[in-house]
């Protein structure tokens, strides 16, 4: 059953984001409204360390109880048009404590005035920034939120493709996978999303995606191949309209022969761990994302002793 506490937070949302014409708003308007209305509950045994080295720019948040040289490259969301790493703390902090790693927090290049795939080619730098410095591939996890969630897949892809060492694994909540929106709950959910407009992911779509097709997978991962792709962990809402997203992309991926974890819940927001800690079940997401880490990069570099 549903917490009171993630009911009340539905409810607010509902009545606040969900009345916004999200694609009406120009994107400088966008970050700063997101930017104001951050979760400034954070963790004090977390340290934070600006990075901008190369191209690569976003920061290190590092738990004290980091261990064994575990790292999580995290992508944050926001439609690839707004976000920041700083936005993304409040979620990102006690992920790093629950998986026991240093986190890297990537600040990618947002849309339209960058539009796919420079976003990609940043996720892809950051990663190889990470091997350069000796951080071992069966030691990394890649994990993203919607936008960013989606931007994690297709930079796997694109890692397969050239050839590069995979991580250990992957995870991602809410993934927005498929912008050309095909997916049945992005009408059958209207309703019952609480946070966004079907206009507003629509028009997302075409500002990140520019001079390509909503369908390139380098735009649309569900459209790409997973084969080959590490272990992979998705959470999604199954009141949400990107459910049909994570759950074809979790379909998808197991069909082509990956090892899926996909934990659909219903009653829950678009990207509900982002709310810890105002309710258990953002806990309960991030302490089940730490286990599985924790999990697949051990079990990885046992395979690889």
């Amino acid at each position: 059953m549903t917490s009171l506490r993630a009911q009340l937070a539905n409810r607010y949302l509902r009545l606040t984001l969900k009345k916004k014409a999200l694609h009406q708003i120009e994107p400088a308007e966008l970050r700063a409204y997101f930017e104001a209305r951050r979760i400034g509950i954070h963790p004090r045994t977390v340290s934070v360390e600006a990075v901008d080295h190369g191209g690569v720019r976003g920061e290190w948040q590092r738990p004290a109880n980091a261990e064994g040289g575990r790292i999580l490259l995290y992508i944050h969301g926001g439609g690839y048009v707004f976000g920041s790493t700083g936005l993304y703390r409040s979620m990102t902090m006690p992920m790093a404590q629950f998986a026991g790693a240093d986190l890297f927090a990537l600040d990618y290049r947002l849309a339209p005035e960058h539009p796919c795939p420079a976003a990609i080619e940043d996720a892809l730098a950051a990663y190889e920034w990470l091997l350069r410095a000796g951080h071992a591939p069966d030691l990394i996890a890649i994990g993203g939120d919607s936008a960013g969630g989606g931007l994690a897949l297709a930079a796997l892809q694109a890692l397969r493709e050239r050839g590069r060492p995979m991580p250990a694994c992957a995870f991602v909540y809410s993934p927005w996978a498929d912008l050309a929106a095909t997916g049945a709950s992005m009408t059958a959910n209207a309703a019952r999303d609480c946070m966004f407009q079907e206009a507003s992911i629509r028009e997302g779509a075409k500002r990140y995606a520019g001079a390509l097709a909503l369908d390139d997978p380098r735009v649309s991962p569900l459209y790409g191949d997973f084969r080959g792709l590490p272990p992979l962990l998705i959470l999604a809402s199954e009141d949400e309209m990107l459910f049909d997203d994570a759950r074809r992309v979790a379909e998808k991926a197991r069909g082509e022969g990956v090892d899926v974890r996909f934990e659909p819940r219903g009653g829950l927001c678009h990207v509900w761990p982002l709310f810890h800690p105002l309710y258990p079940e953002a806990k309960e997401a991030l302490a089940l994302t730490g286990d599985f880490v924790r999990a697949r990069t051990s079990a990885a570099r046992k395979a690889a002793a």
